[in-house]
């Protein structure tokens, strides 16, 4: 098989979609709003479109104060991005902050998802009502609320083919226990679309139907691939050619990420390659609408980066420890062996510097045991064919980091460590992890050429992993490379694999010749797997 592609992880591949126009408003008990229309529709390639167009009242002025970015927002009173707006008394009125649904139009049968915000009330207690509006087909019987038929009640919406051809209109009346503010409604700008089909994650929903039952967990690792890599003409015409241009698009993608991710039915979630506007806009709040938080790591001088997300109901955030890589070598006392070493090798060291490669990691308490925790680690290592000597070192660095955060934060407790390591099994990064030492003499220490060779013994500061999902044939499918890049690492010593759900057949990958696809949303399979606390 040939080399994986080169997507860069430097800088300058695009643009930061942007967030657009959000609505503000107050919704005073038993008051009238002032509405006027809302702010233009995004263009073409901005990001996320506001799908829903919102009549809002002007907001009052108020006090805006920036919290701990990536902090849980309390619940009912925060958004999730770090932002809170005081408005007046705590008790004087009921304030909702809305946004469009992240997509360019809901599609049958993919979950529309609202991004909503009630500050002073309860968004688990509000109150969703969903409309369709009506067909003009005489077979259909007469509307009620003015041309508008009811099809839901809940936060999420999916709609059927039923609903295709018809603009959707949400109703929210924001609550807080016994007191209730004043409904408002978004209507969509654009129609519900035909979905495309049988996508390849349908079959492994089969698997996934329910949560995993407690003590079980089950974990998510995924490259849902950044729009900024999506979008270059590199991506068009040499790395994805074979797939539609609009399948490309990030509202497209997104519908079909949203959907595979809700139907997996995961306790947690690691994301590479999630753009900053997409956590923001489109993952947060869909993830939200099915139990989880997530947390959020921006790669350095970048617009793309890690998420995590854990289910509320099982698990706590006790605290994060995330690190840029090259800055902690150079930085944590921790690694001067390591970096006396790397010294030996000027030209090495300095393209190992320049990487932005970052690790997110959090600690995570079990709120069924809170004696329970776990450390979940989430990385997307140096994307180069030639890297194979960068990885090593990142590897090294992200093992030690790892151990110091569970011997400071959480003795004992299991490390599950995801993401797109963008090295093969027989790579030193997996054997540094599943042996637990790699030789000076393995040939990724030379993978750039003599010039950059750096030959030690490398060392992990845990003992041998366990591949969760074991070695698939491949977990990255492009036109010109397949391979198994992505991985879920467990310590057996704590944990035990309960299930891998299978990844699609070739058939399923290849039907539309390579990933990403009208029925794919990445270059990347998904891995799934439930896990088992050891006695």
């Amino acid at each position: 098989q040939s080399q994986p592609p080169s997507r860069s992880d430097g800088g300058g591949r695009g643009a930061v979609p942007s967030r657009g126009a959000e609505a503000h408003y107050l919704l005073p008990p038993g008051g009238q709003s002032k509405t006027h229309a809302a702010g233009p529709e995004r263009g073409a390639g901005e990001g996320p479109d506001s799908d829903l167009q919102l009549n809002r009242q002007e907001p009052n002025k108020g006090e805006k104060v920036k919290e701990e970015e990536g902090s849980a927002a309390k619940r009912g009173c925060g958004n999730r991005r770090g932002e809170a707006v005081l408005q007046g008394g705590r008790g004087s009125r009921h304030a909702a902050k809305l946004r469009g649904l992240a997509g360019r139009s809901g599609a049958a049968g993919f979950p529309v998802c609202p991004k909503l915000q009630v500050e002073f009330g309860n968004l688990q207690d509000c109150e969703f009502v969903w409309f369709k509006e009506a067909n003009s087909s005489p077979k259909d019987s007469p509307a009620p609320e003015g041309g508008w038929t009811q099809v839901g009640c809940e936060r999420v919406l999916v709609p059927s083919n039923q609903d295709i051809g018809c603009r959707l209109k949400l109703r929210c009346t924001p609550k807080d226990g016994s007191r209730t503010g004043q409904a408002k409604e978004l209507v969509s700008v654009a129609t519900v679309e035909a979905g495309p089909g049988v996508c390849t994650f349908d079959n492994r929903h089969a698997y996934t139907l329910r949560a995993a039952a407690w003590p079980a967990l089950r974990v998510v690792s995924y490259n849902i691939l950044a729009d900024i890599y999506a979008q270059t003409d590199l991506s068009k015409t040499v790395l994805y050619p074979y797939c539609a241009p609009y399948a490309l698009q990030l509202d497209y993608r997104q519908n079909l990420v949203k959907k595979e991710l809700a139907g997996y039915n995961a306790d947690i979630i690691c994301l590479q390659e999630v753009d900053k506007g997409v956590f923001v806009d489109s993952l947060t709040p869909a993830l939200d609408a099915f139990g989880l938080d997530g947390v959020f790591r921006l790669k350095e001088k970048q617009h793309e980066g890690l998420a995590t997300f854990y289910r509320r109901s099982k698990f706590r955030l006790l605290s994060s420890h995330d690190i840029m890589l090259s800055e902690a070598l150079t930085s944590d006392p921790l690694h001067s062996e390591l970096l006396e070493k790397l010294s030996a090798n000027s030209d090495l060291k300095d393209r190992i510097l320049k990487r932005s490669t970052s690790l997110q990691v959090s600690v995570l308490e079990d709120l069924a045991n809170p004696e329970r925790k776990v450390c979940v680690a989430n990385t997307h290592l140096y994307w180069h064919p030639k890297g194979g000597n960068v990885r090593l070192v990142q590897m090294g660095v992200a093992l030690q980091h790892l151990s110091q955060v569970i011997a400071d934060v959480a003795p004992g407790a299991p490390l599950v460590f995801c993401g797109d390591l963008n090295s093969t099994p027989d790579s030193g990064v997996v054997q540094l992890l599943s042996e637990a030492a790699v030789p000076p003499q393995h040939a990724d220490w030379s993978s750039s050429g003599p010039e950059e060779s750096c030959c030690m013994a490398l060392s992990s500061t845990f003992p041998p992993l366990q591949s969760a999902c074991g070695q698939p044939a491949y977990t990255n499918y492009v036109g010109g490379f397949h391979g198994c890049l992505d991985y879920i690492f467990i310590q057996p010593q704590s944990m035990q694999v309960e299930q891998v759900i299978p990844l699609p057949s070739h058939q399923e990958v290849t039907t539309h010749k390579a990933l990403p696809s009208v029925a794919h949303p990445s270059d990347h399979i998904a891995l799934v797997c439930d896990l088992l606390w050891n006695s």
